[in-house]
């Protein structure tokens, strides 16, 4: 029989970030990007999983429900002083469980590697700003961070849609309510709470997760009703946010919702996260600021995305970071390796990589050597 408490008490000591439990193989930890096998546990059988899946169930009758018509199921969990957040899946109509261990305490905003013009973007009184990456890019962490900082320096009333609720935070000098999403829960979906933000008197709306077109329809709504929308979307780069917003729209109308988001979308901050030399993760920013020349070429009859590549690349006084420029700065500061920073562009672009490498190679030089003479 599985000790799933013994495995969840390693699994905080090692610092790992998943728990995955799947029938046939010994319970594995995620440990900064590696998967790490439980040595001292027996390999999971099938009883082994519906045990576990009765454990973090506790015979919720709004939950089996949801898992036994839809075959998966997304919940939080409370272990001790730490919350999880619960995937379920089906696998040969056997239960499949992933954990993400949610931390207590959020890490300092300073200390995540975010760009300080995303957190000087949060006091824009309306608009729509997007936070997005790949799963386990860190998107989660990132906006809980951007929700404490307002939090903890204005005065708003925020309200954020979350599948399940992850962090959980305190009002400070903001009033902040988290509402979580599904069957049984606070709202039915996003689009039906996101409708019902407009109603509730909130300055600040948190989306959790942007998946299709009825969330981004309410999302933009409600920017355009005069509230500040933050929200969350499955997208590599900046450039693909854009593209991706306009494809949840039919043809017809993607002149009409190129101009709303031209004149909405105030920010889009892309990350990924990399192994770093230390073995640790290091942060990856992309940032676009949606200023005259970006939202020009959002509202042009066909979007080509390396014009808006290159527009976030040599607009840098206005904000934009680009992608070259994050890798080569994380590269010339000795944090991932340069073969780390080619395998996340393309061939076309290595060329830009080298001259960036080298113009801030140049420029730490002679700044060390004005330091020296001074």
């Amino acid at each position: 029989m599985i000790d799933i408490e013994k495995v969840l008490n390693e699994a905080v000591k090692k610092d790992a970030s998943d728990v995955h439990l799947i029938p046939g193989i010994k319970p594995f930890l995620r440990i900064r990007r590696d998967l790490i096998e439980v040595k001292d546990s027996e390999e999971l059988t099938n009883e082994d999983m519906i045990e576990i899946y009765d454990y973090f169930v506790r015979g919720n009758v709004d939950k089996d429900k949801v898992y036994r018509e839809t075959k998966k199921l997304d919940s939080s969990y409370v272990f001790g002083d730490i919350r999880l957040r619960v995937n379920i899946s089906t696998l040969d109509d056997i239960p499949v469980i992933v954990l993400r261990i949610i931390k207590n305490t959020l890490p300092r905003y300073e200390d995540l590697g975010v760009p300080d013009i995303v957190r000087r973007m949060m006091s824009q009184p309306q608009g729509l700003i997007l936070v997005t990456g790949k799963t386990n890019s860190g998107k989660t962490t990132t906006l809980n961070a951007l929700i404490n900082e307002i939090n903890e320096n204005q005065n708003k009333k925020i309200l954020t849609l979350e599948n399940p609720v992850e962090y959980k935070h305190k009002c400070k000098k903001s009033i902040i309510i988290q509402k979580e999403i599904g069957i049984g829960r606070d709202c039915l979906d996003y689009s039906t709470g996101i409708k019902n933000s407009l109603r509730e008197d909130c300055d600040i709306l948190i989306i959790g997760e942007i998946r299709d077109k009825e969330t981004m329809e309410a999302a933009i709504e409600t920017a355009e009703a005069g509230h500040l929308v933050i929200g969350t979307l499955h997208t590599k780069s900046c450039a693909e946010t854009i593209d991706r917003m306009i494809n949840f729209y039919d043809v017809r109308d993607q002149q009409t919702i190129k101009y709303l988001i031209a004149s909405l979308l105030k920010l889009v901050v892309s990350q990924r996260l990399l192994k770093g030399k230390n073995g640790s993760l290091v942060l990856v920013p992309e940032v676009m600021v949606v200023d005259n020349i970006i939202a020009g070429i959002i509202r042009k009859d066909k979007i080509i995305v390396s014009e808006i590549e290159d527009a976030i690349q040599s607009n840098s006084d206005k904000g934009n970071i680009g992608l070259i420029n994050s890798l080569a700065e994380l590269f010339v500061a000795d944090r991932i390796t340069l073969d780390q920073a080619k395998s996340q562009i393309e061939e076309k672009n290595i060329e830009t990589l080298n001259r960036t490498i080298m113009q801030l190679k140049i420029k730490k030089d002679s700044e060390e050597k004005s330091k020296i003479n001074n």
